[in-house]
């Protein structure tokens, strides 16, 4: 394994063990609350990136703020969502709910004329048996908090299809920088509105803020740019999908969350699907024509 495949693995397991984080933090904190101190500190620690990556790329800044905006938009939902379905469900469950999101672009890019391969195709159809048999109760109803994470899945997608599509005329850290303050103006504004936190709940809540604010957003976001340098989108799109896992280690580990045998099953077909979606074509080489390196 190279140091670019363990960086990867590395940013797997900092984003699996960020839901017990965001679980715990939320024993002091309301998820509104959270989510605005969570994207503060990720907005001041992207900064010296700036300076770490400085970018020589072209862009215009109309542009960068009007994408910012809608991918902050769509971050600020997709985080919502996640973050108060966590009051309802495991870490475990919302890591694999959460990751369905690698299973549901290639669906809505459909909407973008983007072909979709078989195996994504296949892979979606095992990850839905999955969810099925991870989230539906025997009288044919869904958790709460499931629904929640699902519905948060949806604006994850989203948020990489837009990142996806625009990344490539745009500086990739200066994109996130404002998403990531988009984020935090609506955090703020619902945090302020719905709930009624003290800077001693805020203290109390310090180290699963640092750790979802800086290891998972500054730390894990830099390691994912270096690893996937050298490492193919498809390889790279694998080992990043095991976060789902770590998730669910990180809650048996750390907050004692134990799975009955129906949601390991559940948990394993989503793994299966997402696996099978991402599995890396093999090119046929011939002597006419040699695939692109």
């Amino acid at each position: 394994m190279s140091v670019s495949h363990g960086m990867l693995w590395l940013t797997a397991i900092i984003w699996g063990f960020a839901f017990v984080a965001q679980s715990a933090g939320m024993e002091n904190l309301g998820p509104y609350s959270f989510n605005a101190a969570r994207f503060v500190l990720a907005t001041l620690s992207l900064i010296p990136l700036l300076f770490l990556f400085p970018s020589t790329q072209d862009y215009q800044l109309k542009k960068l703020l009007l994408v910012g905006f809608v991918a902050g938009t769509v971050l600020f939902i997709g985080s919502s969502f996640q973050q108060v379905g966590l009051l309802y469900t495991t870490a475990g469950n919302a890591g694999f709910i959460t990751s369905l999101y690698i299973v549901l672009v290639p669906v809505f890019g459909l909407l973008l004329s983007q072909k979709t391969t078989k195996n994504a195709w296949f892979g979606i159809m095992v990850a839905i048996i999955g969810f099925y048999i991870l989230t539906v109760e025997p009288n044919f109803s869904i958790n709460y908090g499931d629904a929640l994470e699902f519905t948060g899945a949806i604006f994850w997608a989203c948020h990489v299809l837009v990142i996806g599509y625009y990344s490539r005329h745009l500086p990739a850290i200066h994109l996130s920088i404002i998403q990531c303050l988009i984020a935090t103006v609506f955090s703020i504004i619902f945090a302020s509105t719905l709930e009624n936190n003290t800077i001693d709940d805020f203290t109390a809540a310090w180290l699963p803020l640092v750790y979802a604010g800086v290891a998972s957003s500054s730390i894990a976001y830099t390691l994912q740019i270096i690893g996937q340098k050298k490492v193919p989108a498809s390889i790279s799109a694998l080992i990043l999908s095991t976060e789902a896992v770590f998730a669910v280690i990180g809650g048996w580990l750390f907050m004692g969350e134990i799975l009955e045998p129906k949601a390991y099953l559940g948990c394993a077909f989503i793994l299966l699907g997402m696996i099978i979606s991402q599995w890396p074509k093999k090119e046929k080489q011939t002597l006419e024509a040699q695939p692109f390196t």
